[in-house]
């Protein structure tokens, strides 16, 4: 009869929990997410998939007037629910010759050796961000031109951490640079040029922007920590970058999401430049009078 293989690797208790999790998609990387990274992933998607539906309830019990605002968090948090299912399955990466090693983390993985780059993160990225940056953006105000060029830095952020992180040479942090410059100029529109914009709609407005701007500056500031200390440097273990990530990644989508909408919920969106054709046509006696 032959062995178990879980028997053999009882030594080495980082291989051991990587088979446990290998009957259907194996590793195919050297320094990749065990069983525990794997089940924190599993406990995110199930966060995400709650938090969805629940925004989907939530919406359909607004007024038909109020309801847009909710629409791009449910595309927001649809999106970051089908990466997390993706990437807890261990599906969704690539391996990439790490280009620098230590002795911490990595003494069954060899030298040289791949690291699990997880591209189906950037893919719900590209979504999930702009559409983020889009919602907040939205109660200002502002021109729909100022929005669009936020939005556009916002995927240049994600789409050169994606490239950099896929390249193995000293030439990803060049990506780094060019990604973190896009962030610093969607951060600076966030608590600069579009505060003032939501000023100018009222103080209510202007209050509720200020206790959410910042906080949403301050989590995309991270996410460059996040990838130098993981993709980049590859300094933590993939288990640690995907608690990083999806800490982050949870604090600013479900968290900030519920919080945002629950502040905004007396606030009229027809003050914010747009409205539903329901509130056209409702206001239109009003103004004839």
């Amino acid at each position: 009869m032959a062995s178990d293989p879980l028997n053999q690797v009882h030594n080495v208790p980082m291989l051991r929990n990587r088979l446990r999790r290998s009957q259907h998609h194996p590793p195919n990387a050297a320094i990749d997410i065990t069983s525990h990274g794997s089940d924190w992933l599993w406990a995110a998607f199930a966060v995400f998939t709650l938090t969805d539906l629940g925004m989907v309830a939530w919406m359909w019990l607004q007024p038909k007037t109020q309801r847009v605002l909710h629409l791009l968090p449910i595309v927001i948090l649809t999106a970051s629910a089908v990466t997390y299912f993706t990437t807890a399955s261990d599906l969704g990466s690539t391996p990439i010759t790490a280009e620098f090693y230590g002795n911490h983390h990595q003494d069954q993985a060899g030298d040289p050796a791949t690291r699990a780059i997880w591209y189906a993160r950037y893919i719900g990225w590209t979504f999930s961000l702009p559409l983020l940056v889009a919602e907040v953006l939205l109660t200002t105000g502002m021109s729909a031109t100022e929005v669009a060029s936020a939005l556009f830095m916002q995927v240049v952020f994600v789409v050169s951490y994606l490239v950099g992180a896929l390249v193995s040479t000293t030439w990803k942090w060049g990506y780094f640079v060019i990604g973190t410059a896009a962030l610093l100029y969607v951060i600076s529109y966030l608590v600069g040029p579009a505060l003032v914009a939501a000023g100018r709609i009222g103080t209510d407005v202007r209050k509720v922007y200020l206790c959410s701007a910042p906080f949403v500056a301050f989590l995309l500031f991270l996410y460059p920590i996040a990838w130098g200390l993981s993709e980049g440097g590859n300094v933590i273990h993939p288990d640690s970058e995907m608690v990083f990530y999806g800490v982050l990644d949870l604090l600013i989508q479900p968290a900030f999401l519920y919080a945002f909408l629950y502040r905004l919920k007396d606030i009229d969106i027809s003050r914010f430049g747009f409205a539903p054709r329901e509130a056209v046509i409702s206001e239109k006696p009003a103004a004839t009078a």
